[in-house]
């Protein structure tokens, strides 16, 4: 009993419960935003969807829908949530410091020794 406890008690669990609810809701979010959306480049095009498209009995017309409401999605997504994310990432994240390996530290400590007891030139 106390590895399930421990188990469900990580961190890492907790943190992808909460990620998976915070995603659902938002998922919620940009749906709604993208049948709003869709219903505005439906009455530019006289219709709210274009499921009813049947080119020679072909149901083109809700591949038409899903394409669109893909590349809203895709665009809600891209510019109001990543272009933010980057942009706050990059304004309060702190720069990388480069480091060499610890091969090359270790080589270099040991140059700078042998060069202080004036075997290397």
């Amino acid at each position: 009993m106390s590895g399930l406890k421990k188990f469900v008690m990580q961190g890492n669990l907790v943190e992808l419960a909460v990620a998976f609810v915070m995603a659902a809701a938002f998922g919620l979010v940009v749906k709604a935003f993208v049948d709003m959306v869709m219903s505005l480049v439906g009455k530019i095009g006289g219709k709210p969807d274009f499921n009813s498209i049947q080119p020679g009995g072909v149901p083109l017309g809700a591949f038409i829908t899903a394409l669109v409401a893909f590349v809203i999605l895709a665009a809600v997504v891209y510019f109001f949530v990543v272009k933010p994310y980057e942009a706050a990432k990059g304004r309060f994240s702190s720069p990388k410091e480069e480091t060499a390996p610890a091969d090359v530290v270790l080589l270099t400590e040991i140059r700078d020794l042998l060069a202080r007891r004036g075997d290397v030139v």
